[in-house]
């Protein structure tokens, strides 16, 4: 089994708006476009796809090997888009929460419905408010049934290494929500939290309102599995949670099933598995170029080490940070990591000094695989004292950052923003982003 040749893959979703700003519901027709220029240039046009928004749209890649090809992938998709958009009076706007007060526009489709009806419609349509990018990482070949979770066929260093990317996926968890924070405002105000995460995920514990607030089983993050049995067990549970709470909300169970629904497909969580074959990890801010090319690299470097190392991904209550020994690699237990961890990267983010300690040690991890883009990463590590998401960048700019935003502000920002992720494509779009990445300033992300 050659572990090397497991693929990576992109999903990244945009808000769409015109030229002054304005959200746009122009989707159906963009996308439609973006579909004839794609056959035209021999693209595939599935890489281009709606949302459950009729404000949104998602550009997807096709997997690759490395991630010099996936940028490389992931780049040329978005040129293709913004070209598109601009031929049509449009833009695409990419962080993860449009700035000001947004009514989206639902697609009258059973599956939308469905989850409308069991969350609430109020609570679901956060999910039309923020924008993610979801990564894939690949498992061996047919370890993952979407009817039992774990083929019975698969042998036992398949079945190891999907259960130690699954638990490395998990592990990273509150770093990709620090690291990738872009936009502080969500409904015109900004009140100093990660607002992706709080929004979509929600939580109970912290009292963050979000579509899965009242249902983290289905949305929210899932503990390690120590064995494949309990990953299984896992998967189980959360179907029937999810079966359950649309009973509580008088859904009639063989709608889900009528609208595709099955096991796999009743996880909305920050890491679950894919039919597709992959763990996919759905915690990151859709942001810049710039960033979901590092996290690629991050990912892509940290992934390949585990599998080329054979590396186990063991919690323990004794760790807060990445620690290699031997074929142990020691990650922070679940308790800490969904607890005090994750409120703390989604409250104080890179300023609070445990989240610093963990992401240096998670880039340490990273970087000792070497290749393009170790260079960006090992400057990103020595300056993460001054690093600054995107989030923060932004809130320098506004003071009191807790004002209510003015719609002249948020327009202006939504084209600013238009305007910097134009310019990153461009910049980066060649043979060898990842190289070009390098030459960015770590503590800006200057395009």
């Amino acid at each position: 089994m050659d572990v090397l040749k497991r693929r990576i893959g992109l999903e990244q979703e945009f808000f769409l708006v015109n030229e002054t700003g304005e959200i746009s519901n122009r989707a159906d027709e963009f996308l439609q476009a973006c579909h004839s220029v794609a056959e035209a240039q021999g693209v595939n046009p599935q890489y281009f796809v709606p949302e459950f928004v009729k404000n949104m749209v998602e550009i997807n890649t096709a997997p690759a090997y490395t991630a010099t090809d996936l940028a490389k992938e992931y780049l040329r998709n978005l040129k293709l888009a913004i070209a598109v958009a601009q031929q049509m009076n449009l833009r695409l706007y990419p962080l993860s929460s449009y700035p000001l007060h947004i009514m989206p526009v639902m697609r009258d489709q059973l599956n939308y419905h469905i989850q409308a009806r069991t969350v609430g419609y109020d609570k679901f349509l956060h999910a039309g408010k923020c924008t993610g990018t979801h990564i894939h990482l690949e498992v061996p070949p047919g370890v993952i049934d979407s009817r039992v979770v774990v083929s019975y066929n698969s042998n036992a260093a398949e079945r190891e290494e999907l259960l130690n990317i699954y638990n490395l996926a998990t592990a990273f968890d509150s770093a990709l929500i620090c690291l990738t924070r872009s936009c502080p405002f969500y409904e015109g105000r900004a009140i100093g939290l990660a607002m992706h995460t709080i929004r979509y995920r929600g939580s109970e514990t912290f009292d963050w309102e979000g579509v899965y607030t009242h249902l983290q089983p289905v949305g929210g993050l899932m503990p390690y599995a120590d064995s494949v049995e309990s990953l299984v067990e896992q998967q189980f549970a959360r179907y029937y949670a999810w079966l359950q709470a649309m009973d509580k909300a008088k859904v009639e169970r063989h709608l889900f099933k009528e609208a595709g629904g099955s096991l796999l497909k009743s996880a909305w969580n920050p890491v679950r598995l894919n039919k597709l074959g992959t763990v996919e990890i759905r915690c990151i801010d859709s942001n810049f170029p710039s960033v979901i090319i590092s996290v690629i690299a991050i990912l892509e470097k940290a992934a390949r080490r585990v599998r080329t190392e054979q590396l186990k991904v063991i919690p323990n209550k004794e760790v807060y940070t990445f620690q290699l020994s031997g074929n142990y690699l020691w990650v922070p237990d679940f308790e800490n990591l969904n607890g005090k961890l994750l409120y703390a990267a989604a409250t104080e983010g890179i300023k609070h000094p445990k989240v610093k300690a963990y992401i240096d040690s998670v880039l340490e991890f990273a970087i000792t695989e070497g290749g393009e883009g170790a260079k960006y990463l090992t400057k990103l590590r020595a300056e993460l004292e001054q690093y600054q998401s995107i989030e923060a960048e932004i809130l320098q700019k506004f003071t009191p950052a807790t004002a209510e935003l003015s719609r002249e502000q948020g327009l202006r920002l939504v084209r600013e923003c238009c305007d910097k992720l134009e310019a990153q494509v461009s910049s980066l779009d060649g043979e060898h982003p990842l190289t070009a990445l390098d030459e960015l300033t770590v503590t800006s992300n200057e395009s």
